[in-house]
């Protein structure tokens, strides 16, 4: 017998994956990568966990779906921010069902807790979630599973319906009951969480979708950085430290002019829309030049691809952040 796991990577979803296993049932994990779940690579930590579960991890990349059926038309609306969250749990296990088809398994499972986060995880919005999904009767949640009605599974005795779980609720109390029982030594802290329920990744991505498309190409453009809204035509993304310089750096999308200081300057590696005009490419220079280690009323060349500006910085990181989002 086996089962497919929505894998978040989080201990809830490891456990879920031991309590299936201490019934015999194997399970491949499949975590979708919709590109906004996280601010970190998660890739490293995914194999990690898999392994310390000893389960088949497969990563998928829904980015582009996730885009252009879930994001921006959920169905059932969005929670405080930007976070569709029952149309995103519905979507995942729609696309786990390609993944039971593909992999000859009989039903799906996750991690999820009842109450334990308060737009996806009620009970009302967790049986929208499998009508949503196509997969009515075949989702199966071990770690509360004994507050819904009995699955598939249990009906059919492929799983033991007396060694689910009946956990509820944000205490992590039973879970750390749990890992000792299980022997589990890495996992990651409870508290992490989606990009899309940060109300300030929310105001970039309102701000962006207000003036351009969005697509898989511009999502670490949100990501990172200090986002300035200069004009209609103009969006400023200055690296904040090492880390976003590092990833400003890795982004490859053709909408932006990719800007670096001198050579004998220190500061941030930033991001410029290419529609902007050259008044906005002066404002822009002289923000980047308030964020550098540079010298007040001393004038700087910023060059863009097409042309390059002399600027002096403003006289103060307040002036500067008229124009700042986040």
């Amino acid at each position: 017998m086996r089962a497919i796991c929505l894998f978040s990577g989080g201990l809830d979803s490891m456990l879920a994956v031991k309590v299936m296993q201490e019934q015999g049932i194997e399970v491949i994990a499949v975590n979708f990568n919709f590109g906004l779940g996280s601010a970190v690579d998660r890739r490293a930590h995914l194999e990690k966990v898999a392994k310390e579960v000893g389960v088949e991890l497969i990563i998928a990349d829904v980015r582009k779906d996730y885009i252009e059926k879930v994001l921006f038309n959920p169905k059932h609306g969005y929670g405080s921010a930007f976070n569709p969250c029952i149309d995103c749990h519905g979507n995942m296990f729609k696309w786990a069902k390609e993944y039971m088809d593909k992999y000859d398994a009989q039903f799906v499972i996750s991690g999820e807790v009842l109450n334990e986060r308060p737009m996806s995880q009620r009970k009302d919005a967790m049986i929208k979630v499998e009508e949503l999904s196509g997969l009515k009767g075949f989702v199966l949640r071990p770690l509360s599973a004994k507050f819904f009605e009995p699955s598939i599974p249990e009906l059919n005795g492929w799983v033991d319906r007396e060694k689910l779980l009946d956990i509820e609720g944000r205490s992590r109390k039973r879970q750390y009951e749990l890992i000792e029982k299980y022997g589990i030594g890495y996992f990651e802290s409870p508290g992490g969480g989606c990009l899309l329920t940060d109300e300030y990744m929310a105001i970039k991505l309102k701000d962006y979708i207000k003036y351009d498309s969005f697509g898989v190409e511009d999502i670490n453009v949100i990501k990172y950085g200090r986002h300035f809204r200069i004009s209609e035509k103009a969006k400023l993304v200055v690296g904040r430290n090492k880390e976003d310089n590092d990833k400003i750096e890795a982004i490859e999308n053709n909408k932006f002019y990719k800007i670096h200081l001198p050579k004998d300057l220190i500061g941030p590696v930033c991001l410029l829309s290419k529609t902007a005009t050259k008044e906005d490419k002066e404002i822009a220079a002289r923000i980047i030049l308030t964020y550098a280690k540079t010298k007040q009323n001393e004038a700087y060349t910023i060059c863009f691809d097409d042309e390059c500006i002399s600027a002096t910085p403003y006289e103060s990181k307040e002036r500067a952040r008229e124009t700042m989002l986040v």
